[in-house]
């Protein structure tokens, strides 16, 4: 039995909007959300792609048909306001842990607190086709809450040789190509400038916050899960990280990097 544990609820919001390009919803055994707030609740509004919790005539709970949990990544419970491992979402939650081998996670602050940061991924739709979830266009996952964000070409930073697309207004762009022999490096300093003028973000990780490459990189890919920049940009940051530190602090020449 695996246990329960709290999801934050970027957390949450990161797994949503995972893509590899395209959404990661559709995944057979990538995410099962369960709302266990009552049943009115639900169909009101409640985040996309949840399930409805099910209850037998003894209130036991019964896991929607077609999930199977065994082999279920991810699995998300949450009530109308979950504050501690009490309540519904834990009854539920203690009945998914018992045949699942990882912690089923219970969403912190739950539905009301998700939805207010987040009421763009409200719904009130309760089916979907794996068509329609393919269709999803994903939003930019969370790195640092309400100040780091890391998208595509929509984003603030456009690293490419690519003009066409770039706004007149609010943009940097790095003309840089996606090699190995491509100079990133001379342009971290005008980045982290940038992003700390602006206030979109608070800084660039290593820059500001003085994370290692390493702290960097692992808190990077819990939000982006299929991120891996070349072995030439690795590099650069293995440079970088001694510019901001002082010293190097990682081993890129371990399998991770």
């Amino acid at each position: 039995m695996a246990g329960t544990t709290f999801c934050e609820v970027s957390e949450l919001y990161n797994i949503l909007n995972q893509n590899t390009p395209l959404s990661r919803l559709p995944e057979f055994n990538y995410l099962c959300l369960i709302d266990a707030c009552a049943k009115g609740q639900y169909n009101a509004s409640h985040i996309i792609t949840l399930r409805c919790h099910l209850q037998d005539s003894k209130g036991k709970f019964i896991m929607p048909a077609g999930v199977e949990v065994e082999s279920m990544r991810n699995i998300v419970v949450y009530d109308s306001n979950s504050s501690s491992l009490q309540g519904e979402a834990m009854e539920c939650a203690e009945a998914l842990t018992k045949s699942n081998r990882y912690p089923v996670q219970i969403l912190k602050g739950g539905y009301q607190r998700f939805s207010a940061l987040n009421p763009f991924i409200r719904t009130q739709k309760i089916l979907y086709t794996i068509k329609e979830l393919e269709s999803l266009r994903p939003y930019t996952v969370e790195l640092l809450p309400d100040q780091l964000y890391l998208g595509d070409y929509n984003a603030l930073v456009n690293v490419s040789e690519d003009t066409s697309h770039v706004l007149e207004k609010g943009n940097l762009h790095v003309n840089v190509a996606d090699s190995v022999a491509a100079d990133l490096y001379s342009s971290f300093e005008r980045i982290c400038v940038f992003i700390g003028s602006h206030r979109i973000t608070m800084a660039f990780l290593l820059h500001h916050l003085k994370y290692t490459l390493g702290e960097a990189w692992e808190h990077v890919l819990q939000c982006k899960t299929n991120m891996r920049p070349n072995r030439g940009f690795v590099q650069q940051l293995y440079d970088w990280e001694l510019h901001t530190l002082g010293r190097r602090m990682t081993d890129i020449a371990v399998p991770c990097y």
